[in-house]
């Protein structure tokens, strides 16, 4: 997927590309669920995808947010504000949205990525897209209800620990979609390799806790995976784990 692209990977369930980084969208009639929004430059990006579906940005009805990384939670605030959106997150995640508490990498870790293999690139198009802005999500909020939220498509929280210590993918039942944020990808622009895969490690705040959370994807009913890096992946989620083991 380019920049801008937004893909059907299930019917009614779309992947949008930003800056190196992707939201999922949920549609169910009039409405929209949005899982993530990107850098703080990606806003108009996310807006445009909504639009690119066939509906208004004012048709999301909640936006949730999988972990408080720069990278996914650009237009929540803009979501919220001017539209009226309500954020979800785990009740683990909030404190971390509401920067009680910072569990990302430094710009320190983030500078000795340039002499990587696509590092000079990566951190330019991310220094573009905000990566030295410092926002909060003040309005965030747990989840209402345990199981499955009352939103299209149903979305169901996973715990998923390790990346954050409040992580969460949403399983999307009725369509055997997993939108699985940054607990487990399948590209980035710092990986060598594609298919299902950790994320390079100094982004990820608990590691062993992250290796573990993978088995919370083994045990999910889908065929496809929708992360937060990479592009769309199909297969069961048991063989999506046992790649991720495979590669790390």
């Amino acid at each position: 997927m380019r920049k801008g692209e937004v893909a059907e990977v299930a019917a009614n369930v779309f992947m949008a590309r930003g800056t190196d980084v992707n939201w999922v969208l949920v549609r169910d009639g009039e409405d929209v669920t949005l899982i993530d929004g990107g850098w703080p430059g990606d806003v108009a990006a996310v807006e445009a995808s909504v639009r690119a579906i066939g509906r208004r940005p004012e048709d999301v009805r909640a936006v949730l947010l999988t972990h408080a990384h720069l990278d996914h939670m650009g237009a929540l605030n803009h979501f919220h504000e001017r539209y009226g959106a309500p954020v979800y997150t785990h009740a683990t995640e909030v404190g971390h949205a509401r920067r009680e508490r910072l569990e990302q990498a430094t710009p320190v870790d983030v500078l000795k990525q340039f002499v990587r293999p696509g590092g000079a690139g990566w951190i330019l198009r991310i220094l573009r897209a905000g990566a030295l802005t410092h926002p909060s999500i003040p309005h965030a909020r747990p989840f209402p209800t345990e199981g499955a939220l009352d939103l299209p498509g149903n979305p169901v929280p996973v715990p998923c620990a390790g990346h954050t210590s409040g992580h969460v993918a949403y399983l999307l039942p009725d369509q055997g979609v997993v939108a699985s944020g940054d607990a487990l990808v399948t590209g980035h622009p710092l990986s060598r390799t594609t298919g299902p895969q950790l994320i390079p490690a100094f982004f990820t705040h608990f590691l062993e806790e992250s290796r573990e959370s993978l088995d919370a994807f083994a045990k999910l009913d889908a065929g496809v995976l929708a992360p937060g890096h990479g592009e769309p992946w199909r297969g069961s989620m048991p063989d999506a784990v046992e790649a991720a083991r495979a590669s790390a």
